[in-house]
Formats: C-alpha cells, sequence, structure tokens
C-alpha cells in the first residue's frame, strides 16, 4: 500500500500513532488482498479542520471523528475505455481519509476502551468507507461493522 501520511495537528501526532495507522492500513490492504500499489492518503486534523470538511462536504456544522472521501464512486463507470494490459500497471487510488486527533481520547474515555483502539477503530472504518462498505442499511452495517471488528481482533485490537 502507497500511503501519504499528512499532519495537521501541530505537533499533537506522535510517532506510535502516525506507525499503527501505518502499519494498521497496510494489513487491512493485505486483509481484503488489495494490489500492492494502492494509494490512499490518511491526514490527521483537529477540531477545526475536520468540522470544515464536514460542514463544507456533508452539511453538519460539528466536528465528527472520521470522514472518508473515495476517490470513485462504487457502481460509477467512465466512458474511457483503458487498455487493460495498462490498467493493471496502474495503482489505483481509494481516496483520502481524514481523522480527527482530538477526537480519539474523548471517544476511548467515553467507549471504554483504550486511545489505541479507538485509533485503529477510526482508520480501519474510514479505510473499509473507501473500499465501498457503508452502514447506511442495516444489512450492510452487519456486513462492516463484522469486517472492522475481524480486522482489528486478528492485528490484535481488541475490546
Amino acid at each position: 500500500m502507497d500511503l501519504t501520511l499528512l499532519d495537521h495537528t501541530k505537533g499533537l501526532l506522535t510517532d506510535e500513532q502516525r506507525q499503527l495507522a501505518s502499519d494498521l492500513l497496510a494489513y487491512a490492504a493485505d486483509y481484503l488482498k488489495l494490489a500492492p500499489n494502492t494509494e490512499m492518503s490518511l491526514t490527521f486534523v483537529l477540531n477545526d479542520e475536520i468540522r470544515q470538511l464536514n460542514k463544507e462536504y456533508r452539511g453538519v456544522d460539528r466536528a465528527t471523528d472520521v470522514i472518508s472521501f473515495a476517490a470513485e464512486e462504487q457502481g460509477t463507470e467512465s466512458n474511457f475505455k483503458m487498455p487493460a494490459e495498462l490498467q493493471e500497471e496502474l495503482p489505483e487510488n481509494l481516496g483520502d481519509l481524514f481523522i480527527c486527533l482530538e477526537k480519539v481520547p474523548e471517544q476511548a474515555r467515553f467507549l471504554g476502551h483504550s486511545a489505541k483502539r479507538e485509533l485503529g477503530f477510526l482508520v480501519v472504518h474510514g479505510f473499509l468507507h473507501l473500499n465501498g462498505y457503508d452502514h447506511e442499511q442495516s444489512a450492510d452495517e452487519k456486513k462492516m461493522f463484522a469486517l472492522q471488528r475481524e480486522i482489528l481482533d486478528s492485528y490484535g485490537l481488541t475490546r
């Protein structure tokens, strides 16, 4: 997995958190059997920045924990048909993930688990959204949340 990791937290992001996110995304990509050259970005932000993103793109004027922007909407097709051999060589860009680092300890306390587990949850949750999973319908939610738990548990981030 080719990950671009950005820190907009003014020094709040630790090396341990950065490493956990990077390692967990690589693990989740392997778990889903994604191509090794798959690309995505992860940006750690603070409340103000994620609130602005949430307001601008979702119409909700409050901070949230994670926002994902998939590069391609599932089910949409382009009219451009690329030769198969070229298509195999080009990396797939999943999209962009934004995680509010200030929400991590707050939610961990509320949910009664570690900040490490909460960060892992947000990373995997957003990653699955970039891969087309959602929780709009009950059946989709069961599928996504079960996969989320499988990935986190097998990685060693249990509740």
